[in-house]
Parts: C-alpha cells; sequence; structure tokens
C-alpha cells in the first residue's frame, strides 16, 4: 500500500489499537510526526552554525579559550548525532511511501503503537529490539 494520498487528520488524532494497522490515518499522523521531527532538528542544527560564527574566534584568555573549544565540540558532537537521526527520519518517510512502515524489518511483524509513538523511526519490535541488544551486549563484553 502506497501512503501517496494525504489525509485530513483531526488535531487531537491519535493512533489506536481499535482502528486498523497503519491504515492511511496512521501513516499521516506519523509522517506529519516524522517531518515535524525533522524540521526541528534542521532549525537546531541551523541555529548551532549562526551561533558558532557570530562567536568570537580570539579568546584572549588560554582558559576561556579552551572552555569555547569544548563548548563548541560537544555541540558539534550533539549536531552530527542529529545528522545521523535525520538520515534515518528519512528512511522511515521512504517506508512510509513503500507501505513497509511500522513493521519489524526483521519479522514483518507490526510494531506496536506505543512503540511508534515513542520512537518513530523504530525499524524492530520489541522483541526483536530486546533481541539484538541482547546480541549487542554479548559481543561487546567480550
Amino acid at each position: 500500500m502506497k501512503a501517496n494520498v494525504k489525509t485530513n487528520l483531526p488535531e487531537d488524532y491519535r493512533p489506536n489499537d481499535d482502528e486498523p494497522f497503519m491504515n492511511p490515518r496512521q501513516l499521516e499522523y506519523f509522517r506529519r510526526k516524522l517531518l515535524s521531527w525533522r524540521e526541528e532538528l534542521l532549525r537546531e542544527s541551523k541555529e548551532t552554525l549562526e551561533h558558532l560564527r557570530e562567536e568570537s574566534r580570539h579568546e584572549a584568555d588560554i582558559a576561556d579559550r579552551a572552555s569555547l573549544e569544548t563548548d563548541r565540540s560537544i555541540e558539534l558532537r550533539t549536531r552530527d548525532r542529529e545528522r545521523k537521526l535525520i538520515a534515518k527520519i528519512d528512511e522511515a518517510l521512504v517506508r512510509i511511501e513503500n507501505g513497509s512502515y511500522g513493521y519489524c524489518i526483521e519479522t514483518s511483524e507490526p510494531i506496536s503503537l506505543s512503540r511508534l509513538e515513542a520512537r518513530p523511526i523504530a525499524t524492530l519490535g520489541l522483541e526483536a529490539q530486546e533481541r539484538h541488544e541482547r546480541m549487542e551486549k554479548t559481543y561487546r563484553d567480550d
């Protein structure tokens, strides 16, 4: 099922388990949620760039310079994580368009609406995610 047709949603709409899973209203709800999140991240990124440009590069005190560099480093790391998050949001938007959004990429089972509400970029159902994390922990502990 393709989600090319945009659906009108009431402002207070929230997906629920009483309706068919990933129906056009749910898809539109999550599409809007993802687009809004993406816009917010891009706006914050733009503000960071403007802030970094405005800061003085000529701090006289070495401690002030070190503090400024540390702050910049933290801010840039945060923006890098957000850049990766934007890529995941874009992938989720593609899944909405191709009809695979909301389904676990390992099991093809539906991902719970509560999980998608909390993490709209989720690609794994809860059980698959837990299994993935256990495997990750096992290999990390070696």
